[in-house]
């Protein structure tokens, strides 16, 4: 059953131009000039409940209005959304107990105040169970492992510490539907990982539903298996990440480890030479011509490794963002 429905959605902003000069911004007072700028185009996307989905797109794309039409946060220009059967921007209290967002970009603790007293806020907000309140506070922190940093200020926690706290106030109410906006941003690759493992946890316990967005393809990778790629306001690829690598990856990468005494002259007779530091070498060939590539290789080289990979997910996604400009 489809938890998240979205027919021909669509936001647009009116954006005043701002001439240059002196005299240009004095005419601007009686005369301003405008300009629409198209956020989201007309999208149909659903998603299924307890899905995992991966909501990718250059910076400008559309990807966290999209996000802020899904809660309610703002209003569409055109289109319908429904969200487990609600509309988002009808706000109704029903629906705000339901789901949960998160921008990486955005506090919703206190900053002066430990995050106990926030989480205690929320309690009373989202009217929790005094005792579901308390367990659910103390699972979440002791699988984040933050249970003693609780009663710190949020101001003397460091970036990574606040992100979990903050995933533990958007899920201390026990939320159906998970937004995520960047979570992970600016984090360092322990923090980030040690995230990761915790949504990729949760979700398989919980079967809740989450959107991310991200731009670390290490997210995405251990995260999602389906991947909705919106670029210029428009859905243009919604699929598994593995048909992702096949369709916008026409490459692979050759890595050998060439046996002791052999150099790696003439190699680029058989594939294109990325890297020589011997005796590792790595090559990148067409995908269609790998066997034969390789064959050709062995008949010619001692070799004592070989692994054959896709090229980087950053590079492929980077490809997909080109091929749907």
């Amino acid at each position: 059953m489809a938890i998240i429905e979205i027919d021909q959605l669509s936001k647009s902003y009116r954006v005043y131009q701002k001439q240059e000069g002196l005299l240009a911004a004095i005419r601007g007072l009686w005369h301003r000039e405008y300009r629409d700028v198209e956020a989201v185009k007309s999208i149909d996307l659903k998603v299924e409940q307890g899905e995992f989905v991966a909501f990718l797109g250059p910076n400008g794309a559309g990807k966290t209005t999209t996000l802020k039409l899904l809660s309610g946060v703002i209003y569409p220009s055109g289109g319908t959304a429904r969200v487990m059967g609600h509309v988002p921007w009808e706000r109704n209290n029903d629906y705000r107990r339901r789901f949960a967002l998160v921008m990486g970009q955005k506090n919703q603790l206190w900053w002066d105040l430990p995050a106990q007293e926030s989480f205690r806020l929320h309690q009373q907000i989202y009217q929790i169970d005094r005792e579901a309140f308390s367990n659910r506070l103390s699972e979440l922190a002791d699988l984040l492992g933050v249970e003693k940093l609780l009663g710190r200020p949020v101001r003397e926690l460091s970036l990574g510490e606040r992100m979990k706290m903050e995933l533990i106030a958007a899920l201390l109410h026990s939320p159906e539907v998970l937004f995520l906006d960047e979570p992970t941003i600016g984090l360092d690759v322990v923090a980030q990982h040690n995230i990761q493992q915790f949504l990729k946890y949760y979700q398989q316990e919980r079967k809740i539903t989450i959107l991310l967005t991200s731009h670390y393809m290490k997210d995405i990778a251990a995260l999602c298996k389906r991947v909705v790629v919106i670029n210029d306001g428009m859905i243009k690829f919604d699929g598994s990440l593995a048909n992702i690598v096949e369709s916008f990856s026409g490459l692979r990468i050759l890595r050998l480890l060439l046996a002791e005494g052999q150099t790696a002259e003439g190699l680029e007779r058989f594939a294109e030479v990325e890297s020589v530091e011997l005796p590792k070498v790595t090559l990148r060939c067409p995908r269609e011509k790998a066997t034969k590539s390789l064959s050709n290789i062995l008949q010619h080289y001692q070799v004592e490794d070989i692994s054959v990979e896709d090229p980087p997910l950053e590079e492929v996604i980077a490809n997909l963002f080109n091929a749907t400009e």
